[in-house]
């Protein structure tokens, strides 16, 4: 995900922030400061924070989950409406994808029951209470209450949803399920659009529309993958190529990209084995940056290899994390890659077959 920043690595994931998340705590601590003064801006910075660190807790709830059935969670991404745990996929077993799910809201309610045990107080006499020692405490267990509430409404994306798809999936294939819980969250969606409109609430309608934007792209993931069933990684490969040398400057490289209809480059070694991949994103950022006569192999970022046997899935999953996905032959050399582009492409023809 592009703006985002990396603060550390944690328990087997990358954690990372979003640009905006600085600016919700920047408008947080001037709307604060001007409604009560710089006491009530520090307060309400530090709960947002304190809030923000139960939510990568959540996160990592789902993650440590994911572990135990063999499924790495790369990195952890804060946004102003909350975290995203990037998984390599969601478990396919319903009752492995319960336990994931479940994982994060039971997270927050182990916090709001250890916060409860520090005597932090939920009663509403007490919250409204700024003089209270326990307000903060308070407010912060009531969120964490809410949050594992909200986050098992059965609408997807949010973990009740993905509880929902697993239950359906027991008794129907695993794409009408998903398109059941994607609706439900589209639904869900619209009411939130709706609320946040009539009460101008303008974190409700980015929720909202995080919601059925993530939805439908869920749904369509899970179709496509049902479509690459019994789909080999030959069937979707470019063959049709023009490759560089990681010794050739970027103006070569340039010029190659003007030339063909290429967005991206594989770097073959004089062998024909692979070397990396020249993406046009950094290629214009080396142009930019006056770096026309670096080589190519400074530019070149790695991705991942496959025999042209592979299943087409495991390639899917790998361009999650990777530009493209090379393809090679026994002996290991470069026949072909594969880009999300053109998987598009093949999941489109096969829909209208």
């Amino acid at each position: 995900m592009t703006w985002t920043f990396r603060l550390g690595h944690l328990l087997g994931s990358e954690l990372r922030v979003h640009a905006t998340f600085f600016l919700l705590l920047a408008w947080v601590a001037a709307a604060a400061w001007a409604d009560s003064g710089p006491a009530a801006a520090l307060d309400n910075t530090l709960f947002i924070l304190a809030l923000f660190g139960c939510v990568v807790a959540h996160e990592y709830g789902h993650a440590l989950m994911a572990r135990r059935y063999g499924i790495k969670t790369p990195d952890i991404t804060l946004l102003p409406i909350g975290g995203m745990a990037r998984m390599e996929k969601m478990p396919e077993n319903p009752a492995h994808e319960i336990a994931v799910a479940l994982a994060g809201p039971a997270v927050n309610v182990v916090i709001w029951g250890v916060l409860i045990a520090f005597g932090a107080s939920t009663e509403m006499e007490a919250l409204a209470d700024p003089t209270n020692p326990q307000d903060f405490l308070g407010r912060l267990a009531a969120v964490n209450l809410f949050l594992a509430v909200f986050n098992l409404i059965p609408a997807f994306p949010m973990d009740g949803g993905r509880v929902l798809r697993a239950a359906l999936s027991m008794g129907m294939d695993r794409v009408r399920a998903t398109r059941i819980a994607a609706t439900a969250g589209q639904v869900a969606a619209f009411l939130f659009g709706f609320l946040g409109l009539t009460s101008g609430n303008l974190i409700l309608l980015l929720i909202a529309l995080f919601i059925f934007v993530a939805a439908q792209a869920e749904a369509r993931d899970v179709e496509s993958r049902d479509m690459a069933a019994g789909l080999h990684l030959r069937d979707a490969v470019i063959t049709s190529f023009e490759s560089l040398s990681p010794s050739d400057p970027m103006h070569v490289a340039a010029q190659t990209l003007i030339r063909t209809t290429q967005h991206e480059f594989p770097v073959l070694h004089g062998d024909g084995r692979l070397a990396g991949f020249l993406t046009r994103q950094a290629l214009f950022r080396a142009m930019a940056e006056g770096h026309n006569t670096h080589p190519v192999g400074e530019e070149m970022e790695e991705v991942p290899a496959l025999p042209l046997s592979a299943p087409l899935a495991k390639a899917m999953d790998a361009l999650q994390q990777a530009p493209a996905v090379a393809a090679t032959d026994p002996g290991g050399h470069v026949v072909g890659y594969v880009t999300s582009e053109n998987l598009g492409e093949l999941m489109v023809l096969r829909s209208r077959k």
